[in-house]
């Protein structure tokens, strides 16, 4: 019964920034990784950053050098700084907790999206 919640989404001018949260029901060190993904109308949902449970962080090469994924273990919340924004980030963006098991099974959690809109 694990619950993601997102918030911080809203509109922001192209080289603004914006801080989105995700709060998890559950100790997010229950999951492998973190990640956010993003979905823009009529393209496919794609990862944006990722942390695994020891702090290791991926990101897509679009966002690297503007994007940073952290994690807070004390409130079961994962955090997506967006600086530098551009009109391309626009897209609702969900959380994602992962957890990768030995027989190489992956169960997904997601939460219900915020919406990030970047005026040009």
């Amino acid at each position: 019964q694990v619950q993601l919640v997102e918030s911080g989404g809203g509109l922001a001018q192209a080289g603004g920034s914006l801080k989105l949260s995700c709060v998890a029901s559950v100790s997010i060190s229950s999951f492998n990784t973190m990640g956010w993904y993003r979905q823009a109308p009529g393209k496919q949902r794609e990862l944006v950053a990722a942390v695994t449970s020891t702090g290791r962080t991926n990101y897509a090469d679009s966002v690297k050098g503007r994007f940073t994924i952290s994690r807070d273990n004390a409130k079961n919340t994962v955090y997506l700084q967006m600086n530098s924004l551009k009109p391309e980030d626009a897209a609702s963006y969900y959380c994602n907790a992962r957890q990768l098991w030995i027989t190489e099974t992956v169960t997904d959690y997601w939460g219900q999206g915020t919406q990030v809109t970047v005026s040009s």
